[in-house]
């Protein structure tokens, strides 16, 4: 059997990392076997293409080098997916895969789920069945399209299996596997908790003559407080809706510095996105001038998992972080409308409340999560285990 998985950018190598490693343990423990092994070949898009935001990623995650790389870049949503699609087909039509397997809902998983279709191979969507309801985000439209081609759609929560059930999806086609991203949480949680929050501030600051003031917050710091946390909030700011407009972002902007930032250190690992739009609208100076608010480059996973780990508070539009607040217990404020995670809800037993981008709704938020602290909890199947699972599915799929 030959797979050919795809990853595009960075919310996908968390996902595709233990599955990799899945595919590799099936196949030492089924080498003697009648099973078939698996010959799998790994693409990437090249979606997200800067260092920081890539590569680095596959080295910390331990995730092998791509065997083709198609080096798409950056540009508009058809450019992305066209030019994906035009690359990757070649690859299929070469390599004649027995299924493609595409996680999230990146430009890529739709480009590549869109090409295999067309050519009769068999697609598998790891993530499927995750909606907004919000036309309006690009990946929402990736969601719906790849799980419409799908053969085979593996869901991150019950949830995710009801929204196919009510589009009309077969049931033999959805299998409940739990989240991959969990997986690759489980597995580097250790790693993680070795690092030092000082030393993750050093190294990443944008102006490095501000790791001195940062110092203070946590004097005195050692392993064992590293279990115990400290008082900072982590932030994580990048889509469009917030970012784009200043009228949006300056408001978000006041409240971190005026706000946060008096009662507690922030940690800002800022998006080049994000930072762009600062510097146009003339609010930059606004935040590097605020004495407690540590602007950051782009980190790599294990340190933003070491530093959700013991946050105060997660205030982030990032679906996947929404995801490890839940089994950390961070208290997290979404700065969005919706989620296509509604499992991470408080509602839902989460730890995350969406409060869009009003300022007064993530005041009363804020203050309320300050107050309620950390309380971890593990939804159904989010144990680590997915990967193994993802695999078995697809060997034991019956047409």
């Amino acid at each position: 059997m030959k797979i050919i998985s795809i990853v595009g950018a960075r919310p996908n190598f968390m996902k595709i990392a233990p599955f990799v490693r899945a595919i590799e343990q099936y196949n030492h423990t089924h080498k003697d076997a009648t099973s078939p092994n698996i010959k799998h070949i790994l693409v990437h898009t090249g979606q997200h293409y800067d260092d920081r935001m890539s590569q680095a990623f596959f080295d910390a995650l331990g995730i092998p080098a791509a065997d083709i790389n198609l080096g798409i870049g950056s540009g508009t949503h058809a450019e992305q997916v066209g030019n994906t699609m035009i690359g990757f087909e070649k690859i299929c039509l070469e390599e004649k895969p027995d299924w493609v397997v595409v996680v999230g809902d990146v430009n890529a998983t739709l480009a590549c789920s869109v090409t295999a279709k067309k050519l009769n191979i068999k697609v598998c969507h790891i993530e499927a069945g995750l909606r907004s309801g919000d036309m309006t985000m690009p990946e929402e439209v990736n969601r719906l399209v790849t799980d419409r081609l799908s053969d085979l759609l593996l869901t991150p929560d019950k949830l995710s299996n009801a929204n196919l059930q009510k589009e009309g999806v077969p049931e033999e086609k959805i299998k409940f596997v739990g989240n991959i991203m969990i997986d690759t949480l489980e597995a580097n949680r250790e790693k993680a908790s070795t690092l030092q929050i000082n030393n993750i501030i050093t190294a990443n600051l944008l102006d490095p003559n501000r790791a001195k003031a940062f110092h203070p917050h946590l004097e005195g710091e050692s392993s064992a407080s590293n279990e115990e946390g400290g008082s900072y909030a982590l932030l994580t700011l990048h889509r469009p809706s917030n970012v784009d407009q200043k009228e949006v972002l300056e408001p978000i902007l006041h409240f971190l510095t005026d706000e946060v930032a008096s009662e507690m250190p922030v940690i800002w690992p800022i998006h080049p996105r994000t930072q762009k739009m600062l510097q146009n609208f003339g609010l930059w100076e606004k935040a590097i001038s605020c004495p407690n608010l540590f602007l950051m480059h782009p980190i790599g996973y294990h340190e933003m998992l070491r530093l959700n780990m013991t946050a105060s508070i997660m205030l982030t539009d990032s679906g996947g972080l929404q995801e490890e607040c839940c089994v950390l217990g961070t208290p997290c404020l979404t700065l969005r409308w919706n989620t296509e995670r509604p499992v991470t809800l408080k509602e839902h037993g989460g730890a995350s409340v969406l409060v869009g981008n009003n300022i007064e709704r993530i005041r009363k938020e804020y203050q309320r999560a300050i107050k309620a602290g950390r309380l971890p909890q593990r939804p159904e199947l989010w144990d680590g285990q997915t990967a193994m699972r993802c695999v078995k599915a697809i060997i034991d799929y019956q047409a």
